[in-house]
């Protein structure tokens, strides 16, 4: 991903940020007051307002200094979600079983990460491309697998398996990992009022995912 630091945004700041997916939608209403809809675009993209986890000066001083190293919107970076951070729900250990990410063919080593989010009546598959380094933990039919035989990239998500140990046809591969969000700034200016700050008035600071 060209344009993208690999530092994560403070995460005390983002602990407390609000926001999460957004569609784009159609919506046509008919003459007969039926409805048709029509779905813009295939994946959502995460949407944030991190303002509301400044707490202090000494936050907003790291969100201003993080601003100005990726040069406003210019340069994407890590955000980690305050709810939707891994591989389970929250409260959940993550395990090796979590989330299905390929099946083997004798032949394919590498495979990306994924989080599906399904019920009974639907689901959609969402790619990872920001693992949290030392986190990652793969299991192959169904048997955890050690971490000396495979490697993850990153930067893009990918888990590549070690000569010798290319899952067999048919073998289910599952992941387990902790995962950030790749965001930019939504603006190029942050305005600050210490006065206002100090009476409870929160700076806005909009951030936007950036999809590969």
């Amino acid at each position: 991903m060209s344009g993208f630091h690999e530092v994560r945004f403070p995460l005390r700041v983002a602990l407390g940020a609000s926001g999460g997916p957004v569609r784009r939608t159609d919506i046509v209403n008919l003459s007969n007051g039926r409805e048709a809809r029509n779905q813009r675009w295939r994946d959502s993209r995460r949407s944030y307002e991190a303002g509301s986890g400044v707490k202090s000066v000494a936050d907003l001083y790291a969100v201003l200094e993080f601003f100005e190293a990726r040069g406003g919107q210019l340069y994407g970076f890590r955000f980690r979600d305050p709810v939707d951070w891994k591989s389970c729900g929250p409260g959940q250990a993550i395990a090796a079983s979590d989330q299905r990410i390929g099946i083997g063919d004798g032949a394919t080593s590498a495979f990306p990460l994924t989080k599906t989010y399904a019920d009974a009546a639907g689901g959609w598959e969402r790619r990872i491309t920001k693992p949290v380094a030392g986190t990652v933990v793969v299991s192959v039919g169904g048997v955890a697998k050690a971490a000396t035989s495979f490697t993850v990239d990153t930067t893009t998500g990918i888990v590549a398996f070690a000569a010798g140990h290319v899952p067999a046809a048919g073998q289910i591969v599952r992941a387990g990992f902790e995962f950030d969000v790749a965001v930019r700034f939504d603006t190029d200016r942050i305005e600050i009022n210490l006065a206002h700050f100090d009476a409870g008035r929160i700076p806005a600071i909009p951030l936007t995912e950036v999809l590969a």
